[in-house]
This record gives structure tokens, C-alpha cells and sequence, in this order.
């Protein structure tokens, strides 16, 4: 899928494990808070709350039926990368969260809503930036606005803005659980992300692999 092989390959295989395991454990951080996730999970467990099923078996459905379009239109967004996020994601929320829900009262002050949105909303965003910095692949839910912007030449953000838009108004519908983490992850992560790729995981990726480390798309 992706032009890497041998050990680099292998190496970045486990780095994208390890980027969506983070991405699982800073969205159960922020569920369980009660301060909202992001907009595709958050739609995600309005609809799998609904249906009584687990998150991770929905969101795996979720993620097989946009595979197909971007499989179609997008095969360039494909890698080993994104099996492992539409796979894993989902599952690793339902056993973080499971694992929180024993420490956190149920009833949640302001206190604690405020250090699980800070400490979910970085953790969110270091998970995103290693598996965006091991370079294999893109999730079906992002993948959707760069394969559209290929096709129509129009610009990224009136794509994706949209897009999240719609989704969290989704999320909205089905009850979901929309707050302000929803609105940090889906538009106020990127500088945080960056900070991320550039001045821990650019150089740590490259220092296991033995060789340079181009920043993500």
C-alpha cells in the first residue's frame, strides 16, 4: 500500500498502533469528562447508542462503508495505516473508557470537566500527529475532503469545515456527546498537532528507522 518496506515499514506499523491507541485513550479522556469528543466519533456513539451496539463494532461499519468511496476515488489516502485506525479506533475508546468510568465520580465539577478537556484535548492531539507522522495512510473520515479537493480543485476548508459541520449537527441529532471538546478537536487541534509531529515524533520516527521523516499531508 505504502512505498515503505523492511524494518522502516515494520517500525512505522507499531508507531500507527501506538498513535491510535493515544487517539482512543485522549477521546475516552474527554468522553468520559463529560467535555464532548470528536465530530466523527461523537457521531459514532450517538448512533451506536442508539442501535445498543459497542462503539467500536459501529464505528468499524462506520469506517468500511467510507472506505469504499475513498477506495474508488482516493486509493492514493490507503495504507496499512488506515486498517489499523478504522479497525482499532473504536475499540480502544470502548476499553479506555470502560477503564476511566471506575475512577471518575459521576457527578463531574467544573474542576475536573477543565483538566480532562486540557489533558484529553493534548493527549487527542499527540495520538493524532504520531499516526499522521508514521506516513501510512489516512482514515476513511479524513481521507473524504482531500479526495474531494482532488476531484473538484476546491479549497481544503470549504471542504472539511463543512464536513465537520454536518457531522457534528449528525452527532447533534443522535444525541452524541458534543462539547467543547468536539469543537477543539475539529478546529483548533491543528497547531497543537504540528507542535507534536515537529518536535517529538519527526525525530523520534527517525531515529528508529535511520532515516529523515517528511512531515505529513
Amino acid at each position: 500500500m505504502n512505498g515503505h518496506s523492511g524494518k522502516d515499514f515494520w517500525v512505522r506499523v507499531g508507531y500507527a498502533l501506538l498513535g491510535v491507541a493515544v487517539i482512543g485513550l485522549g477521546a475516552s479522556i474527554l468522553q468520559v469528562g463529560g467535555v464532548g469528543v470528536d465530530p466523527y466519533t461523537a457521531l459514532n456513539i450517538g448512533v451506536s447508542d442508539q442501535l445498543g451496539w459497542t462503539l467500536g463494532s459501529y464505528q468499524l461499519l462506520s469506517n468500511i462503508v467510507l472506505f469504499i468511496p475513498v477506495l474508488i476515488w482516493g486509493r492514493q489516502y490507503i495504507g496499512w495505516g488506515s486498517v489499523i485506525n478504522m479497525v482499532m479506533t473504536g475499540f480502544f475508546i470502548d476499553l479506555f473508557s470502560a477503564v476511566l468510568e471506575l475512577f471518575v465520580p459521576d457527578e463531574r465539577s467544573l474542576l475536573v470537566m477543565t483538566v480532562f478537556f486540557v489533558l484529553g484535548s493534548i493527549t487527542f492531539a499527540f495520538g493524532a500527529s504520531a499516526y499522521m507522522t508514521a506516513g501510512l495512510g489516512t482514515a476513511p473520515y479524513d481521507a473524504i475532503a482531500p479526495m474531494i479537493v482532488d476531484h473538484t480543485r476546491w479549497e481544503y476548508q470549504k471542504v472539511r469545515v463543512p464536513q465537520d459541520v454536518l457531522v457534528v449537527a449528525s452527532a447533534v441529532l443522535f444525541r452524541g456527546p458534543v462539547g467543547f471538546g468536539t469543537v477543539m478537536t475539529a478546529f483548533f487541534n491543528g497547531p497543537l498537532i504540528q507542535f507534536f509531529t515537529k518536535r517529538v515524533h519527526q525525530p523520534v520516527l527517525a531515529k528508529l528507522t535511520g532515516s529523515p521523516v517528511e512531515e505529513a499531508g
